[in-house]
């Protein structure tokens, strides 16, 4: 076999060779995308599909969602203590009954106790577009109660809503105000006793 012949199969072998490790780094890289991905999609949930609909690409809306997990990230996000989680819940049982006779100012005051309830686990609340990217994170599968909510709650003082649109809010704060109060009970179990003498979050839905 001439010297040639040999040069010619060493860079055919090595084209081979080439394309052999091109495909499977860019497999590894797609299967990697993908795992990423279905990542995101169990963490953020609705919300995934919410700002893939907002962004240009599917790349951006990604870049968007990994930007807030990092965000997330370098907060310090802490589990309510069982006295504060008692007196809180005491507050919202307090405003349910408060709703029969005053159903506006208790919406008002329901978006306050969730704000209060957010800065004591440690979530900024000076701004509601950066509220709903944080909780997102971790509460994206409920964040669109939270969103209506509030929209109700902003047209609460112009006077806009119906006594049905009010506690349609309520409803919708709770859910967000019962997993802020309930998220971190898995790393810090309460015994069951004290449980038992929690307040229970009254149901709006029949009010």
């Amino acid at each position: 076999m001439s010297i040639v012949t040999i040069l010619w199969v060493a860079v055919a072998v090595a084209v081979v060779l080439a394309s052999a490790i091109g495909y499977v780094l860019l497999r590894r890289r797609r299967q990697g995308l993908r795992r990423r991905r279905q990542g995101l999609r169990r963490r953020f949930g609705p919300e995934y599909e919410r700002t893939l609909n907002e962004q240009d690409s599917r790349g951006e809306a990604e870049q968007e969602l990994r930007a807030r997990e990092k965000h997330f990230a370098t907060l310090d996000i802490t589990p309510l203590a069982p006295a504060s989680r008692q007196a809180y819940a005491q507050q919202w049982a307090k405003l349910q009954e408060r709703f029969v006779d005053a159903p506006g100012p208790a919406v008002t005051e329901a978006d306050e106790l969730v704000i209060t309830v957010m800065a004591e686990r440690g979530y900024p609340t000076e701004d509601f577009e950066q509220q709903l990217a944080d909780l997102s994170v971790v509460h994206g599968r409920t964040l669109h109660h939270y969103r209506q909510a509030h929209e109700i709650s902003r047209r609460v003082a112009p006077g806009e809503t119906s006594t049905e649109d009010l506690r349609q809010a309520m409803v919708h704060y709770r859910v967000l105000f019962e997993e802020l109060l309930d998220d971190g009970d898995e790393h810090h179990p309460q015994p069951a006793e004290a449980r038992e003498k929690e307040p229970a979050l009254t149901d709006l839905r029949s009010a």
